[in-house]
């Protein structure tokens, strides 16, 4: 990794492409000399400039098509290949970034990186990608720095952004960067000034006598990004999103356990879980901090399934809040998202759950009619809410008319509502009006 360690590697690149393209040629001619079609067999620029969108994080899925796009690039003798970045570092391991690296400086065609458009960013590996191409640029308002967030092996790190970042033309004036270029367009030009490519400009005479540069007409740009397939897992890779599909996954599980069989609820849920596994394999985490929000879960199962929220509520909340803030362990996640997904979370357990159950399980179908009439005793002092034990088993009760039942007291099933028992005392409870009116 020569540029890697403050070597300059464009004109013995050049020097490199030259003696590939002279052996092709002399192999060539040997071959086909004194053919009739050797005239038409030969190797002809294809006048193509690829653009290559590099966003998000350097996954795999990102690296691997990074390599198939220089591969290819080469394979048609492309005049050059451009990466337009705008990646905030790396989610894959250090070989997987180390080979990239390689590959971009030992490409027999020229590679540009334009961080762009205003507003993006270069960071850790991202920041090494840019610098192993032949020749960089920014856009105004862009970003390039925090080299030391990705380590490779004898390097030296630039004397400025190893540990921040630069702007614009601040990067430029540091060194870090080689052209300021408001536009992609502009880029490759300045590509072209520096004799990195071919000519591939021409001149437009505007009104008033300006001459204006552009790309001239014969040569194809052309604009390449993953796949759907490849765009779907690339963005699932992402520390938010995962993190987000996590919660909804287990959330959706939660919902379907409680609704009984498997419905649209559980298929959200595995498939949420399938994508979150997946982003998570992908991303550094720390285990134990996706321990405690699997837990987290199960504790608010646990005390939805009582009906009343005591301490594993509290624990479910405690260990949903440091799990969410402590899950990963090189990448962040913004306050927005984390507090969208603790707060959404928590009002679906707390409040859009027990409504659910309430629903559910308040049917006529489940014939609990019977209890109506039965004697049970409050657990709790009942003023007017608390808990009763029936048949060794605690339920949520109300009591009737308003009249207070202390712990321990005997009382009297009178009505129910949902997964709530409405009881009254054995003994000296409120008389209705209604039975005052017929007496």
């Amino acid at each position: 990794m020569d540029r890697l360690m403050g070597k300059p590697l464009t004109k013995l690149k050049r020097t490199y492409r030259v003696a590939a393209a002279l052996m092709i040629a002399c192999v060539g001619t040997t071959v086909f000399f004194g053919s009739p079609a050797a005239s038409h067999t030969g190797h002809e620029h294809a006048r193509e400039i690829r653009i290559i969108e590099v966003s998000g994080l350097l996954d795999p899925i990102e690296i691997d098509y990074i390599d198939s796009q220089l591969e290819d690039a080469q394979r048609h003798w492309a005049l050059a290949i451009v990466l337009q970045v705008n990646s905030p570092g790396s989610a894959s391991n250090q070989p997987e970034m180390l080979e990239l690296l390689e590959n971009i400086e030992g490409s027999l065609v020229p590679v540009g990186a334009w961080i762009g458009q205003s507003g993006a960013t270069a960071q850790g590996a991202a920041a090494h990608l840019v610098q192993a191409a032949d020749y960089s640029g920014i856009a105004p308002g862009s970003r390039i720095g925090n080299f030391a967030e990705f380590e490779t092996p004898a390097e030296s790190l630039p004397a400025v952004g190893a540990h921040e970042l630069r702007r614009g033309q601040d990067a430029v004036d540091d060194g870090l960067i080689q052209v300021m270029a408001p536009t992609l367009g502009e880029f490759l030009l300045a590509m072209e000034d520096v004799d990195l490519i071919e000519k591939i400009s021409t001149e437009i005479e505007q009104e008033g006598g300006l001459v204006q540069r552009s790309v001239a007409s014969d040569v194809t740009v052309t604009f390449n990004k993953l796949s759907l397939i490849d765009q779907l897992f690339h963005t699932v890779a992402s520390p938010a999103v995962a993190y987000l599909l996590l919660l909804v996954g287990m959330s959706m599980l939660l919902l379907d356990f409680f609704t009984g069989g498997i419905g649209v609820a559980g298929g959200v849920g595995c498939g949420s879980l399938l994508l979150a596994c997946y982003g998570l394999g992908v991303l550094d985490i720390r285990i134990w901090a996706l321990v405690a929000l699997v837990v987290a879960m199960l504790g608010f199962a646990i005390d939805l399934q009582t009906g009343v929220p005591r301490f594993w509520t509290v624990a479910g909340i405690a260990l949903l809040i440091i799990g969410s803030l402590r899950l990963f362990a090189s990448h962040s996640v913004n306050w927005l998202t984390l507090c969208g997904g603790i707060g959404l979370t928590l009002a679906f357990v707390m409040s859009g759950m027990p409504a659910l159950i309430r629903t559910r399980y308040g049917t006529s179908t489940l014939g609990r009619e019977w209890m109506i009439g039965e004697m049970t005793q409050a657990a709790t002092d009942l003023a007017p809410d608390g808990l009763v034990l029936y048949e060794n088993a605690q339920w949520r009760a109300r009591v009737n008319r308003l009249t207070p039942i202390k712990e321990g007291e005997p009382a009297r099933i009178v009505g129910l509502e949902g997964l709530v028992l409405e009881v009254e005392p054995e003994e000296g409870g409120a008389i209705d009006y209604r039975q005052m009116r017929r007496t």
